[in-house]
C-alpha cells in the first residue's frame, strides 16, 4: 500500500481513522501473541505475551503429578483467544516438553485415555518378540482447528507408554509427550477434575466487532476492515482504484505498535 505524494495529509487521516477504531476497541487489544509464528515446543496460537513482556493470560488452576521418574503439571490458562491446558513433562534429567489443549480437544484426549488404558489392561506381559516395528500397539489422532495431535500407544525396552505428539499445520515444530501406560488412568483422572470444574467450552472472545471504515485520497480509496479467523483478530487494509487492488492485514497484537510508528512518521513530517 502506497500513499503518494500527500503523505502527510494521507498519514494524519489515516491515523484518524486508525486512532477512532484502537480508542473504541480497547476493548478487543491482545497484546502479544503468538499471533503467531509458532511459539516454542508448538505452543501455536494458544500463548500470548505483550510488548511489554507481561503475560496476557491468566492461569486458573494447575495440577500435578508424578507418575514413575517423570512430574506432570496441568496448567487451565485463560486469554483471548480462551481457556486451554498447558501439559507440560518434566523428564527426571529436567528436560521439559509441553503441548497445548483447548478444553474441547482436552475432554476428547481424556476419552481416549479412557480407552487406551483399557487397551493396556488387556495386554499381556510385554513380549518383544510380538512388537511390531515401530513400537505402537494402538494410535488415535485428534483434529483440532490447525493442530493435529497423534496419539500412540508404543512399546520399548524401558516398558510402555503413551506418546502425545502435536503439530501445527502452518509448519511449526512438533512437540510431544510420553506419559507412562501405568499413569494414563491418574492423568485422566486428573484432567476430569479440571474439566468438571472449567467445562469444555473452549470460550474466546465472541462480541461484536467495530465497523469497516472508508477513506478517499484523490483518486484511490483505502478501507479498513476488522475480521476474525481462528488465529484471532485483525485489520485488513485494502488499498483500490481503478483496475488495482492491494491489501495488507494487520494482526490485532500490533495495531498500537502500528499506530504509534505512523504517529511518529506525521510528527517528524509536521517538523520537516
Amino acid at each position: 500500500i502506497t500513499f503518494g505524494s500527500c503523505s502527510q495529509f494521507v498519514f494524519s487521516q489515516f491515523i484518524r481513522f486508525a486512532e477512532n477504531i484502537f480508542t473504541k476497541n480497547q476493548l478487543f487489544r491482545i497484546a502479544s501473541p503468538e499471533y503467531n509464528a509458532p511459539n516454542m515446543d508448538g505452543s501455536g496460537d494458544f500463548e500470548q505475551n505483550d510488548p511489554s513482556g507481561q503475560q496476557a493470560e491468566q492461569e486458573l488452576a494447575t495440577k500435578m503429578l508424578q507418575i514413575q521418574s517423570k512430574r506432570f503439571y496441568l496448567d487451565v490458562k485463560q486469554n483471548r483467544r480462551g481457556r486451554f491446558i498447558k501439559v507440560a513433562e518434566i523428564g527426571a534429567d529436567g528436560r521439559r516438553s509441553q503441548i497445548f489443549l483447548a478444553l474441547s480437544t482436552a475432554a476428547e484426549f481424556r476419552d481416549h485415555l479412557s480407552t487406551f488404558s483399557d487397551y493396556y489392561s488387556s495386554l499381556g506381559p510385554p513380549n518383544p518378540e510380538s512388537v511390531p516395528d515401530d513400537g505402537k500397539l494402538k494410535s488415535e489422532m485428534m483434529i483440532k482447528d490447525n493442530r493435529r495431535y497423534y496419539l500412540d500407544l508404543k512399546e520399548n525396552a524401558r516398558g510402555r507408554f503413551l506418546r502425545v505428539s502435536q503439530t501445527i499445520s502452518r509448519g511449526g515444530p512438533r512437540s510431544q509427550i510420553a506419559i507412562p501406560a501405568q499413569g494414563m488412568i491418574e492423568f485422566r483422572d486428573a484432567l476430569t477434575d479440571l474439566l468438571e470444574e472449567f467445562g469444555t467450552n473452549d470460550g474466546g472472545f465472541k462480541g461484536e466487532l467495530p465497523e469497516g471504515r472508508h477513506m478517499k485520497v484523490d483518486n484511490k480509496n483505502f478501507y479498513f476492515d476488522i475480521g476474525q479467523n481462528n488465529r484471532g483478530i485483525y485489520m485488513r487494509i485494502s488499498e483500490v482504484k481503478s483496475n488495482f487492488r492491494t491489501a495488507i492485514t494487520v494482526p490485532e497484537k500490533c495495531w498500537t505498535r502500528f499506530r504509534d510508528i505512523l504517529t511518529d512518521y506525521c510528527d517528524k513530517m509536521k517538523k520537516s
